[in-house]
């Protein structure tokens, strides 16, 4: 089986006392209108911390400042093993605009199941609910 290995940003905010995520949903390809945590792949001989800002960058034009570690998804689609590494993040600077994502979202606690997840992502969701 293809295995594929991934960086994403679990971009946060606190607005008004509530902290915020930000949920991209895909604009192309197999997994087309699902909702993600934003990143990418990683280059031959990238560190994570690096290859998530240049994702980022390249997705929504935006420099973020990667925090803590957060967990390692391990997942199965029926055409490959995915391995996403997920790290809590902040803007640093820009305006999250969407230049691969066909709509995006901040989400508070209470409104995480509100959006349909790709299958890998709602093991993410899980672990930022109980750390949130």
């Amino acid at each position: 089986m293809k295995k594929i290995e991934v960086v994403a940003a679990v971009i946060n905010k606190t607005e008004q006392g509530q902290t915020k995520i930000f949920a991209t949903q895909r604009g192309y390809g197999e997994f087309k209108d699902g909702w993600e945590f934003p990143g990418g792949k990683m280059e031959a001989g990238e560190e994570k911390e690096e290859a998530l800002k240049r994702e980022i960058k390249e997705e929504l034009a935006t420099e973020i400042e990667v925090g803590d570690y957060l967990c390692t998804v391990e997942y199965d689609y029926p055409k490959f093993h995915l391995t996403m590494h997920c790290y809590w993040c902040e803007v640093v600077s820009g305006e999250l605009e969407l230049l691969e994502h066909e709509d995006a979202k901040w989400l508070g606690l209470d409104e995480l199941d509100s959006v349909e997840w790709l299958a890998a992502d709602v093991e993410v969701v899980d672990v930022v609910r109980g750390k949130m």
